[in-house]
């Protein structure tokens, strides 16, 4: 990678805005409708792009990271985010509902097998798919990775990342009664939930911005709140999803199933400053997945937006552009 990335915009190394040729919402059953989108080249090699949050949302920007001459790219936006409704609906809102939307998302597109791409909470997706899917696979590349384990959720919601950010912490923390303060999960999850709109709103603010204030090194603590309707269904999916510890049947459980992916290669993408998914994660991982490389990024933190970051997931994706032949696409 190019030393000089720090100084760079990350617009400096995606490729050029493009518009979808293809925008559709897909009855996916339960009551769930997902808003799904193609671009790049129509019959080029398929990739899915899984957000992250849960909760977050599939945007322009992401359609960037792939050469449009190249790629067929694949975004959507899962259950109860962005343009997919109900918004901010937990109901039927699981990590298995979001693994069969994939796959009936593939079907739907008549694709055999693809890349699969995805940062943060898209990478804890991308790793359980790739897991209980692997003859649909063909590659991962995964971004500032997240496992789904307590002791990740304990480092940002159980004081770890508050040694660095007392202040944001304190703003995060206050709000909730002291007698409470033993899970912050739980006090968030019974106001997210209350019924009432102003007071769901008022803590999904808060939820959203502790995150929102550590993902990028540059930022220093200014990450913004975000419009209103954002963040709570951002704040009230992500909650619905840890509270119930991803839905996955053990903490650990992707390391535990991380065989089914031997044969799979893969890429991370790892900021060395990640405050909300540190390394030891990406690390971890890649000590027992052979066929994943662990690229860690100097100087960058958690945001996709981050120069170094984009720089390596572009850098990755050109390659395995290089060798769809090989991966069966």
């Amino acid at each position: 990678m190019d030393k000089s990335a720090g100084q760079k915009n990350a617009t400096q190394y995606l490729y050029p805005p493009s518009d979808p040729f293809d925008q559709r919402m897909l009855d996916v059953g339960d009551g769930h409708k997902v808003y799904v989108e193609q671009c790049g080249r129509r019959d080029g090699i398929p990739v899915v792009v899984l957000h992250g949050g849960p909760g977050g949302g599939c945007s322009p920007a992401m359609r960037r990271y792939f050469d449009p001459e190249v790629y067929r790219v694949i975004l959507f936006d899962q259950r109860g985010c962005g343009r997919s409704r109900p918004h901010a609906s937990v109901e039927n809102n699981t990590t298995w509902h979001l693994v069969s939307d994939i796959e009936l998302i593939r079907e739907t597109l008549g694709i055999d097998k693809w890349m699969v791409f995805g940062g943060s909470w898209g990478a804890t997706l991308s790793l359980i798919y790739g897991i209980t899917h692997p003859d649909r696979t063909a590659a991962l590349i995964l971004r500032g990775v997240f496992l789904m384990t307590q002791a990740e959720l304990a480092w940002f919601y159980g004081g770890g990342a508050s040694q660095f950010w007392p202040d944001l912490w304190e703003r995060f923390a206050d709000i909730i009664p002291k007698d409470e303060q033993d899970n912050f999960i739980t006090a968030y999850h019974r106001r997210l939930f209350c019924g009432d709109m102003m007071i769901e709103t008022r803590f999904a603010r808060a939820w959203a911005s502790w995150e929102n204030a550590l993902a990028s090194i540059e930022s220093n603590g200014a990450g913004g709140e975000g419009p209103a309707e954002y963040a709570r269904a951002f704040a009230r999916l992500e909650n619905h999803y840890f509270h119930n510890a991803g839905f996955l049947d053990s903490d650990g459980w992707i390391l535990d199933n991380v065989n089914r992916i031997a044969n799979i290669p893969g890429i991370i993408v790892q900021g060395r400053f990640d405050m909300i998914c540190p390394p030891t994660s990406a690390y971890g991982l890649s000590q027992k997945w052979d066929r994943g490389r662990l690229r860690l990024v100097g100087k960058a933190g958690h945001a996709l937006s981050e120069a170094g970051i984009s720089a390596e997931l572009v850098r990755a994706m050109d390659g395995f552009a290089e060798i769809a032949d090989e991966l069966g696409l």
